[in-house]
């Protein structure tokens, strides 16, 4: 399966310490190996699923969609405001 990341995924991700990025990577393989792990949401972001998981003790969402060969990683972020970014992130595109 193919990986892509949006422009403001790379930027969170940039700012991320390397431990940060490690268990990122492993949030990512294991939605690689079940993505339907995430909780598909409704209305203005349908076919978006959004991962939940904790670094230390700051519990970031992952928003990403996917088909049989392409997983679109398109946002990273801690809960507050996270949704009404998104929904603004995706009316743009």
């Amino acid at each position: 399966m193919k990986i892509i990341q949006s422009r403001s995924f790379e930027q969170r991700v940039k700012k991320f310490s390397h431990a940060q990025k490690t268990v990122l990577d492993e949030q990512i393989k294991l939605i690689l190996e079940n993505p339907s792990i995430g909780a598909e949401k409704k209305g203005d972001l349908s076919e978006v699923y959004v991962h939940k998981f904790k670094i230390k003790t700051i519990q970031y969402l992952l928003a990403y969609r996917f088909n049989e060969e392409l997983l679109e990683l398109i946002m990273i972020g801690p809960h507050q405001n996270y949704y009404r970014d998104l929904k603004k992130y995706l009316k743009m595109k």
